[in-house]
Parts: structure tokens; C-alpha cells; sequence
């Protein structure tokens, strides 16, 4: 396959200038490591040149992708699929049981894993999976792998790796000095962090006076004023982030929270619904600010302050992606000045002395009880709620499709209508639950 299919595939015109650079280096044959900003283009930088290196003819596993969160296993395995090579390709992660990954492994044969490191490492030490001819390693967000202390599990999955040929390292910030675990060569270094610029243009910084050390109130106040607009809030503890959410929800605010310490299925959900629309306000750690596919968020706002400047670049980067505009707003109680890191002096953000109402989200979303394992595609979704729901193509939105469930978007005025007329009919001939998710 060329790239100029895999562009075809992806509905994209051409690679960037970045990515064209990380192809051609890579074909030279050496290791490489590449820093550039969140939201440059990076998956796509090393997949391409890594599907080329790859032969659909060669069964068994042939290249391993490390990560440090499901979401972005999640994410980069979408991508992949959505290159349309052909190769097998299936993600590994935490939250999950290791015997249902089994299961697929021996059935599905893939010859691309996605995977955290100690989801990897507890196949390679069951034999779950056969890695002697695994020619290639990518460590994805490399940086935010050292930090969370996959270094242990990294070093006993490399181990396992005897015909390992290339290395290829990604980070959104320098990352500090590899360890001889990942290899004793050299590494080809290819930095398009362009430090200079802090925060692009294109994000407009304010700061937000808050009258107390307790910024709720403030926070309730700036999200009310934005209105239906997508506010990604970042607080520091996973403690926070839900005492944050269950004020909100209690002042009707729309939102959803993300920390690791939920389970999987209540961060797909949480994630979900505010990607299409369902929900106004994402709090969550920073986690979330990095490695999620999370495309048009509007505002970015600091409840705590970041913890260092890498961490305030990074939430910034998660609004005006691409050629988009954003605003980042940093609040500050009483006793709050803005960390010296802070290079660009924000505009102060007067509140209105009067406070709207919490806007509701323009989209609502549906739990379907069917999903891939059922047979059941976008398609049949789409042509359910049409004919059976009643819906035009403009009241549907995003769709996903899960193995045993899926979720889809509808215009939240038409939510009551539909799910009435739904209820206890067939889809794909198969009854199923159809219920507004929460």
C-alpha cells in the first residue's frame, strides 16, 4: 500500500511538513525520537512509516506500540483501522480481563499491538503472545510513560523483544535522557517543539479573580457565561475533580469527570458524551490533556493552576488544535499570582454581575444494548432511528459502535419523542434496550 492510499483512506489531502520529514528519516533505517506539540499530527507521523515497514504476507506480531492510557490505545487502534491496510492490528489495556484479550489474540492473529506496558507485560509472561519476531517499537507519549513509572514493566516487555531492529520514541516535551533499557544506540533526534512559542496565537489567555480561596462559586459563574460552548476544566486531584462535578451537576451545569481511578466504561461514557456534544463541561485531572482524540474544544480553563509550565502548555494544547481559535482562562483566588512560567500576560476576564442560567447541551445521548459482537453497524443504527425513530439525517450526530453496545447522538429536543417510539422494537431483528445515558 502507498501513502497516497492510506491519505485516500483517511480522507486527508496531504501529510504535513512534519510528517513528510518523519518519513523520509525513517526510511534511512536509524532510531529515532520525535518531539512536536499536542495536536501536531504525531500518530500519523509514525504510522505511516510504520505500516510501510510492515508485510500483510508475514503472520504473527511484527511490531509493538507502547502507551501509557487506554484512551490513547484506543485512539491510535482507530487510526490504524482507519488507514485501511489490512494488517491486524488490536489494542491491549487495563480495566479489562487479560483472558478476553487472549481470546482475540489467538483468533484474530494481529500483527500490531497497542498496548499499555503492563497490560503487554502480563501477556508476554503468560504467553498470551509470541514476540520473537517483532521487528519494530514505538513508545508513544515516551515522556508521559517515564513519569508514570512504567519503567519496570517498559525494561521486562523490551527484554522479551530478542529480534528488535528500530526504536522509535514520540514526546510532546524534551524528554529527559533514555534509559540503556530502551537502547544503548544512537538516536536520530527530530525536535519541532518550536519553544519559542509558548502558546500559539490563535488561544486567547485570561485570568479570572476569584473573592475566595474556594473557586467554585467563580467557576460556576465563567461556565454559566460560556454558555453551550465546549469548556474543558483541569483540576489537580482525582479527589477535586469529583467534588468539582457533583457541584455542578447540582447547579444543572451539563458536565461529565475523568480520572483514572474510574472504571473503563465510565470514562468511555464520560468521554463520549461530551466528544458529541451531550454534555457542555469535561472536568477531569491531566489526564486529559494529553493522548485523547478529542477535536473542537472551546475553552480551556485552569481550576487549580498546573503544576509547571510542561502541564500548562499541554491543557492549553487541548483547544485550538490545527488551524482553530480557543481561549484558556486561569483562575486565581485571593491568595493566587500567576506562576512565573506564565510568559504571555493574560487580559483580565471581568463577570457579568449577573449570572445566566446553565445552557444545555444542543445533543443528547443514546445507550443502544447491541453492538459489533451482535452484528449491528453505523449504518443499521442510522437507518433505525431514520425509519423506525423517525429522525432526519440532521437530528443524528456521532455514532460509536462498541462490541456489545453502542451509543449514538440525537437532537436533544427530539431525545423524549424518539426514545418512546423505540422502545421494544428491533434492530438487526434483535430486541435491545434503548435508554437516554446519564
Amino acid at each position: 500500500m502507498t501513502v497516497e492510499e492510506i491519505l485516500w483512506n483517511l480522507r486527508i489531502d496531504s501529510l504535513t511538513a512534519m510528517q513528510q520529514d518523519v518519513v523520509e528519516e525513517y526510511r534511512k533505517g536509524k532510531d529515532l525520537v520525535l518531539l512536536a506539540p499536542t495536536g501536531s499530527g504525531k500518530t500519523l507521523a509514525y504510522l505511516i512509516p510504520l505500516v510501510l515497514s510492515l508485510s500483510n504476507a508475514q503472520k504473527g506480531l511484527q511490531a509493538l506500540v507502547l502507551v501509557p492510557s487506554r484512551e490513547l490505545a484506543l485512539q491510535i487502534e482507530q487510526v490504524f483501522k482507519a488507514m485501511g491496510t489490512g494488517i491486524h492490528v488490536m489494542s491491549c489495556y487495563g480495566g479489562r480481563p487479560t483472558m478476553d484479550e487472549h481470546r482475540v489474540m489467538k483468533s484474530y492473529c494481529p500483527q500490531v499491538i497497542i498496548a499499555t506496558p503492563g497490560r503487554m507485560k502480563d501477556h508476554l509472561e503468560k504467553g498470551n503472545v509470541d514476540a520473537s519476531e517483532v521487528h519494530t517499537l514505538v513508545i508513544d507519549e515516551f515522556d508521559k510513560c517515564l513519569e508514570m513509572g512504567f519503567q519496570e514493566e517498559m525494561s521486562q516487555v523490551i527484554s522479551c523483544l530478542s529480534h528488535l531492529k528500530r526504536r522509535f520514541l514520540l514526546s510532546a516535551t524534551d524528554a529527559p535522557a533514555i534509559p540503556r533499557f530502551v537502547s544503548e544506540n544512537a538516536f536520530v533526534k527530530l525536535d519541532y517543539l518550536q519553544v519559542e512559542e509558548q502558546i500559539p496565537d490563535r488561544i486567547s489567555v485570561f485570568s479570572v479573580k476569584s473573592p475566595e480561596k474556594d473557586k467554585l462559586q467563580t467557576l460556576l459563574r465563567l461556565l454559566c457565561e460560556l454558555g453551550d460552548k465546549s469548556s474543558l476544566v483541569f483540576v489537580n486531584y482525582r479527589e477535586s475533580v469529583e467534588r468539582v462535578y457533583h457541584f455542578l451537576r447540582r447547579e444543572g451545569v451539563a458536565c461529565e469527570m475523568f480520572h483514572g481511578g474510574m472504571e473503563q466504561k465510565d470514562r468511555e461514557r464520560a468521554l463520549y458524551k461530551f466528544s458529541n456534544g451531550s454534555c457542555n463541561v469535561f472536568i477531569s485531572t491531566d489526564l486529559a490533556s494529553r493522548g485523547l482524540d478529542i477535536p473542537n474544544i472551546d475553552h480551556v480553563v485552569h481550576y487549580h493552576l498546573p503544576i509547571n509550565e510542561d502541564a500548562y502548555i499541554h491543557r492549553n494544547g487541548r483547544t485550538a488544535r490545527w488551524d482553530a481559535t480557543g481561549e484558556a482562562f486561569i483562575l486565581l483566588g485571593p491568595e493566587e499570582d500567576l506562576p512565573g512560567y506564565v510568559k504571555q500576560q493574560p487580559s483580565q476576564y471581568e463577570l457579568k454581575k449577573n449570572m445566566p442560567r446553565p445552557a444545555q447541551p444542543r445533543w443528547a445521548t443514546i445507550y443502544i444494548g447491541k453492538g459489533k459482537k451482535d452484528k449491528v453497524n453505523k449504518v443499521d443504527i442510522v437507518g433505525f432511528l431514520a425509519k423506525v425513530g423517525g429522525l432526519s439525517r440532521e437530528d443524528i450526530g456521532r455514532i460509536d459502535v462498541k462490541d456489545h453496545y453502542a451509543f449514538a447522538a440525537v437532537k436533544r429536543e427530539m431525545l423524549k419523542a424518539t426514545l418512546s417510539v423505540v422502545q421494544g422494537k428491533k434492530i438487526k431483528g434483535v430486541k435491545t434496550v434503548f435508554e437516554e445515558t446519564r
